[in-house]
Parts: structure tokens; sequence; C-alpha cells
């Protein structure tokens, strides 16, 4: 069926404010001013500001579980660390499901239509976590790179994270292996790929990360991992290994075009350039770098060395939240915020979300609404009293503060109605969300 999505508000490209038009899984045709194509159906989408779907490219689902947890209030990243580890270490696969239901669900109502996730731990009970989030993410039609997180450095080790949430090097790889056999889509339009995530310099080993890397290369996977997010980072690589956190993974094969780093907040810039010429990426999270007082992300520094930026939620115990279009406006006010209002344009928000996300996970066929790529659409309304009086529209959704979408497309099909998952009860899942929060705190 050809559907032509007609005349948005504000968001086609130059030339094309008629509309598009989807074909299966793709946007077929961009529509001029005037055009009418030959369609089967039509959405009339004067209302609607549109935007390629959001991309999310750094998230941690099962921390939904643990939002504004007490003990880790207003701690900095490696007390918060502390603080957590304990909690988490009781998950089972109950409770992740949860999460991850929740977690997509917020996602996709906020307008995002592929989602990364960053999932390292592995206690006893859970050895197909990932086998669960993929199933959840296919239950909402969300497309998803989902990454078989590692630890195994642990506290008796000299890393941070207690021995009950680390693996063995050989438990790693093997599933690594079994999940991208069983999961991994690749090529243009896959709903579900997998990369390889070794969790961070202060969790991991040397030679996990240099076997990974390798095996990456074998399975032709990417890699992504936690790094320069803190001072504190900085000066336990340099205590522990002699080196900056760059410096110590360049010498594990972990600089090239397969990576993208979450956060990238600490790097010099000769580093910067290195990664530049590399093809590296790094994962923006603003809203989480500032609850933990991380600091400020050099974006303008890394894209002028080449380095590709997209944007996270990060973990929803350290953001609070799993929004990703407010993390658009979290994205501009931070870099103005840091480097003045030159830093900054709305429109670099929406880039990051979309252009620049895609690149970080290595997709050419997501990000932009063009003839050819994939289906994937946000719409949103301007409908609320944050946004009366608005002049520029596009704009709006950045500076006023746009939180929900009112239609959400993806690979062609519409998985947001009217602001509403269509078939998923909200109350219901809260309910169960906030028990297995409480299950997992020990308070029942």
């Amino acid at each position: 069926m050809r559907l032509w999505i007609k005349s948005p508000l504000a968001g086609m490209p130059e030339g094309a404010a008629g509309g598009l038009v989807v074909a299966g899984a793709e946007i077929a045709e961009l529509v001029p001013a005037g055009g009418v194509p030959q369609v089967d159906a039509v959405f009339d989408a004067g209302q609607h500001v549109i935007l390629p779907g959001l991309i999310n490219t750094h998230h941690h689902f099962y921390q939904s579980l643990t939002r504004a947890y007490r003990p880790a209030v207003d701690k900095k990243l490696f007390d918060w660390l502390v603080a957590l580890y304990p909690v988490w270490a009781r998950m089972r696969a109950a409770e992740l499901r949860i999460a991850c239901r929740l977690a997509l669900a917020e996602l996709l109502l906020s307008g995002c239509t592929t989602a990364a996730d960053h999932h390292y731990l592995f206690p006893a009970g859970l050895p197909e976590a990932i086998d669960i989030q993929m199933e959840e993410a296919a239950a909402l039609g969300i497309r998803v790179v989902l990454t078989r997180g590692s630890m195994d450095l642990s506290s008796d080790d000299g890393g941070l994270p207690p021995p009950s949430v680390t693996q063995k090097i050989d438990v790693i790889l093997a599933d690594g292996e079994r999940l991208a056999k069983r999961w991994h889509q690749p090529g243009r339009g896959a709903m579900t790929q997998l990369a390889l995530a070794p969790c961070s310099p202060f969790s991991v080993t040397g030679d996990l990360m240099r076997e990974t890397a390798a095996q990456a290369e074998a399975l032709d996977l990417r890699l992504h991992t936690h790094l320069a997010e803190t001072e504190d980072e900085n000066e336990f690589c340099l205590e522990k290994f002699g080196k900056r956190p760059l410096d110590y993974l360049e010498d594990l094969g972990w600089v090239s075009e397969r990576v993208w780093y979450a956060h990238g907040i600490h790097f010099n810039q000769d580093e910067m350039r290195r990664m530049g010429r590399a093809g590296c990426c790094v994962a923006h999270c603003p809203s989480s770098n500032m609850i933990l007082g991380s600091g400020i992300c050099p974006v303008g520094e890394l894209e002028a060395a080449g380095v590709g930026v997209g944007l996270g939620v990060d973990g929803s115990a350290s953001n609070d939240a799993s929004n990703m279009v407010q993390e658009l406006r979290q994205a501009m006010f931070l870099a103005r915020a840091g480097r003045g209002v030159e830093a900054a344009k709305s429109a670099d928000a929406i880039r990051w979300a979309t252009a620049g996300s895609a690149r970080c996970l290595g997709r050419d066929d997501i990000g932009a609404i063009a003839p050819g790529m994939q289906a994937d659409l946000a719409l949103f309304k301007l409908d609320e009293l944050r946004f009366s009086g608005a002049d520029d529209a596009l704009a709006a959704l950045v500076t006023c503060g746009a939180h929900r979408a009112d239609r959400v497309m993806v690979a062609g099909a519409w998985r947001v109605l009217d602001g509403a998952i269509p078939g998923l009860d909200v109350a219901a899942l809260m309910a169960a969300h906030n028990a297995a929060a409480r299950r997992l705190r020990g308070e029942s």
C-alpha cells in the first residue's frame, strides 16, 4: 500500500512541502507543494511537525527499576555505581523483562524508532538477558541495536563491580557468538542488530577488550563502551595502566570505525583528532552527564575533528527518564551553557538525534527523510500550552520542550497513534513495573 503523509506543518526537506509517500517499509517519494501522488491512502499531517524517527544510541533499559534510588541520589558516577551494583545483582528475568518493556514504551512514545541498549549485567539466573530485550522490542515493533555488554574485572581484582555481576571471558565470547547467530540482521532494513560492548575500563580486563575487538572483526559487528565519562576514570586509567583512557583502548584495538563510545566528555584535542581520523563516534548523553555532574561533552570540537556525534538518553537511573525528544532540548541547552549561543542550533540537536545517531550505529538506511530510506517517522502536534505563540514550528519542538509524539511509524507501520501505543495497557505496565522495582529494592 502507498500511503501519502500529506503536507506536514514543518520538517520536510526543501522542495517537499507536499509531504512524502510510504510504500511498504520505505519512503518511496517526496511530494512538492501542490503535488498529488498516486496513492492508496492519505494521512493529513497538516497539524504535525514531522521528523525522521529519533535514534537513541546509548541506554540501560534495566535501570528504569532504580530511578531516584535514595542511596544513589546526589552521588557522582563511581559512588553512584557502588550504591547500585548490589541492587542490580538481584535482578532476574521477570524484573528485566518488565524494565525493558517500560523503557522501550517510553522511548517509542517520545518519537524514538531505533534504540541501542548497553546491557552488561548478567547475575546468576539471567543468562538470556539480551534475548529478553530482543523479544520485548519485537513485541512493540521498535527497531533495536542491542549490545552484549560484559564485565570481568571485579572489585576483588581492582575493578569496581562486585564479583556477583562479572563473568569469565570464555562465557562472554560464547554468548556473543550465540546472540549474533540468533538475532543479528545485516544490511538495510534490519530490525534487530547486535553489537559487542565491554562495559568500561574500570570493569573489564585488557584481555576481554582485545578478544572482543577480534570477535567483532570476525562477526562483522560494531563495538561500544563507556569512555572518558569522568575525570575519575582518567585518574583510574593513569594509575592502573599508566595511560589515558583513549591511549589504553587504542593499544587494545578499540580506535576504529567500528566503535562508538558513550559520553566522551574528557578527551583532549589530540585524542579527538585521532578519533576523527579513525572514524570513531560518540553517544552524547547530556541529561545523564548533568545529573551525575560528569562534565560537558565538547560536541562542537568532536564534530570539527571528524568524530560522529549522536544522542543517547543513557540509563533511566542516571537520567531518570527515557524520553528521546527531551534529550534534544538538553543537548542544545548544555552545548550553549558550556560554549555560548553559537555552539548549537535547534537544527543541530535534531541532526544529532537522527543522522548523527545513525552514523554511530553504522546505519545508512535510517535518520533522514529521503526516498529509499526506511519509513521511520515521528510526528508531533503543537497543541499544548507550551507551544502557544510559537512562530518557527520546527525550532519549537526543541526550544519549547516537546515530550510526547502524536504518531510514530517504524518500517512503514504505525506504532503510536494519537499519543498511545495500540494494545498497551499503560496502567497495568506501571503497576507491574513498580512492583518489580520494590522487589529489587528488597521491599517485598
